[in-house]
């Protein structure tokens, strides 16, 4: 599933792309053709990021919400001068067409039509963004405070902090040392700032640089990535091989339904 970075680099692009005109929207598969056809022609006025949700706002006050899921993704494609534009390929949910670039949308979980003040709701179910120079960072800590739930768990809750997906949790978690086991309630305020700022910096690589970049230059000593074109981790899909720092082979485990990655040596 795509994290935090990827939305907001995603919002840039379509502001670039879109911002300030009047585009072409359909749905080639139908499953959105209503809400295509209530903003096709419309000024594409914004795009925005709250975590892993995406909003398109139109004049007029109408808003396409998008969240990716496990297997959504934007494809982009050049609007060529004289040629006809390229016939949809699979099931492509939403198709923009702007002046000089399109993009089609194939399996997001979800893709609707709200209204401005429906952006509320959907913000109002979700913890501070990291990204958001706006995020309130005490919203997060209050909530993993008051849980017991493993600190490893609690940083997945998009209720807790919106934005963080699996490379990150598992690579911030071995970053400053904390056993994923440990219960939110035994975290101490000094740990969580110094995980809340180093997230803060590392997602904005992230979306400067469109990949993860978690490993420590003194620390990459030119292993294999775990697979060709993923990113560099510390512990993150690297269970068996040896810990990057101490040697000690990384472990896995379930976690509320995620597999975790962690280094029993350098986090306990």
């Amino acid at each position: 599933m795509p994290e935090g970075h990827t939305l907001h680099r995603l919002a840039r692009l379509h502001q670039r792309r879109f911002g300030r005109t009047a585009v072409v929207v359909s749905s080639p598969q139908g499953r959105f053709a209503d809400g295509a056809a209530a903003v096709s022609g419309q000024i594409f006025k914004r795009a925005t990021a709250w975590g892993k949700h995406l909003f398109h706002h139109y004049d007029g006050g109408r808003v396409v919400h998008i969240h990716l899921g496990l297997y959504g993704a934007f494809t982009e494609w050049p609007v060529p001068a004289e040629l006809a534009l390229p016939l949809p390929v699979g099931q492509v949910r939403m198709r923009i067409i702007g002046a000089q670039y399109g993009t089609d949308l194939r399996g997001p979980t979800v893709c609707e039509l709200i209204t401005e003040p429906e952006i509320v709701d959907v913000i109002a179910k979700l913890g501070p963004d990291p990204l958001r120079p706006d995020a309130d960072a005490s919203l997060a800590w209050k909530r993993i405070t008051k849980s017991r739930r493993p600190i490893g768990a609690l940083l997945m809750d998009q209720t807790v902090m919106a934005g963080v997906g699996n490379v990150y949790r598992s690579e911030l978690l071995f970053r400053h040392g904390i056993d994923p086991y440990l219960p939110g309630t035994q975290l101490d305020a000094a740990e969580f700032d110094a995980m809340w700022t180093d997230l803060v910096a590392l997602m904005k690589v992230g979306v400067r640089r469109g990949k993860i970049v978690v490993v420590r230059p003194e620390h990459d000593h030119g292993a294999p990535s775990y697979r060709t074109g993923r990113p560099r981790t510390y512990v993150y899909r690297r269970a068996g091989e040896p810990c990057r720092i101490c040697g000690t082979p990384v472990r896995t485990a379930e976690l509320e339904g995620r597999n975790l990655f962690w280094c029993p040596t350098c986090q306990s």
